[in-house]
């Protein structure tokens, strides 16, 4: 494979972020280049949903034909939301696993989709389906639906199926569950020491799932599980991307890795390293948010190796392909001006009233 290519291709495995209100130059060179699967936007990247949707389109009119990004957020509800008013800010997931009326966690999910849609955006990173079994846990908490199994299969479901018709792929997270980590993996690696009877019946159970209602996407932990691969975290690892999650459990979406620049990935050797082994073991979406020059790096890597190994060529050219699927959204253009509209208002109480009735 020539040099060139390879770079193309390695640069559509990488979901990039960046710093600012607008894209920077460097962005807009690698869609120019289409040498770039996606865009992930933060509360930096955020001034009000206008610009958005400006940001957004900015982008895409600097793709060649075919060659859009995907354009992915994270906009869970509780801790986790980027975009605030005029968009609505649901409460944590805990509340709708209390609640446990599903079809008002449906509704929510379509609120939040049809909010993600008018912007142009096409990925909801959403929703989380870790099981909340550790009190102790520095980073899910209240952002997982319950502390059973059963519960989160039911609510992350439904919130997913509600994201889906509100316009906006979304995508389960952190296979295979990050619930009962005792690290925050942004900071460090953990390890969950369970054995493989108890993380069938609990942590795999919402991603069972998932899988077998075919809803698309889903992101990987950077968490190690010994009982299921003893020595690597569960995005380096073949042996839970592909055996486990492609062959055992079905799943046949895009796979996207956690951000390749938090802590537990410096401490598993570096994001050039890690984006290397994620690929080889099965992940598409390679999660770079912040720097640029982890992003260079992450590219030439991959390029490099590329060149001369024809099996890690195929992986990125699969990859690119899943991503490139996401980059359509699943419903119809909506257009920046329903924010607001009297529509998305009726929508929004609809959903908030029903939040806040007495029980």
């Amino acid at each position: 494979m020539k040099a060139e290519h390879a770079d193309r291709l390695a640069g559509r495995a990488i979901v990039a972020g960046f710093e600012e209100f607008a894209p920077p130059a460097a962005i807009l060179n690698e869609v120019r280049r289409g040498a770039l699967g996606g865009i992930i936007l933060f509360a930096r990247n955020v001034e009000q949903p206008r610009q958005v949707a400006a940001l957004v389109d900015e982008v895409r009119s600097a793709a060649a034909a075919g060659g859009e990004p995907l354009f992915a957020i994270d906009q869970e509800g509780g801790r986790v939301v980027r975009i605030r008013e005029p968009l609505t800010v649901l409460p944590p997931a805990r509340v709708f696993g209390e609640i446990h009326d599903p079809e008002l966690t449906r509704l929510a999910g379509r609120l939040v989709g049809r909010e993600l849609r008018a912007l142009g955006l096409t990925v909801n990173f959403a929703p989380v389906l870790d099981v909340d079994t550790n009190p102790a846990s520095p980073v899910i908490g209240d952002r997982s639906f319950d502390a059973t199994p059963e519960r989160v299969v039911r609510h992350g479901i439904a919130f997913a199926r509600g994201l889906v018709d509100g316009g906006v792929h979304p995508c389960g997270k952190h296979f295979p569950g990050h619930g009962d980590a005792s690290v925050d993996s942004h900071l460090a690696l953990p390890r969950v020491e369970h054995d493989r009877a108890r993380l069938e019946a609990v942590e795999l159970t919402p991603f069972r799932a998932w899988c077998g209602a075919g809803l698309g996407p889903l992101m990987s932990a950077h968490v190690v599980f010994p009982a299921l691969d003893a020595d690597r975290p569960a995005t380096m690892s073949g042996e839970i991307l592909t055996v486990l999650l492609r062959e055992q459990l079905g799943f046949e979406g895009a796979l996207f890795t956690d951000d390749l620049e938090m802590g537990a990935i410096g401490d598993a050797g570096g994001a050039p390293r890690a984006a290397l082994s994620a690929i080889a073991a099965g992940a598409d979406g390679l999660l770079v948010c912040h720097s640029e020059e982890v992003r260079a790096a992450v590219r030439e890597e991959l390029a490099r190796a590329a060149v001369g190994d024809p099996e890690l060529a195929r992986r990125l050219d699969q990859a690119s392909g899943r991503l490139r699927a996401l980059a359509a959204a699943p419903g119809d253009d909506v257009g920046a001006d329903w924010i607001c509209s009297l529509e998305h208002e009726r929508l929004r109480a609809q959903v908030l009233e029903s939040i806040a009735a007495p029980r």
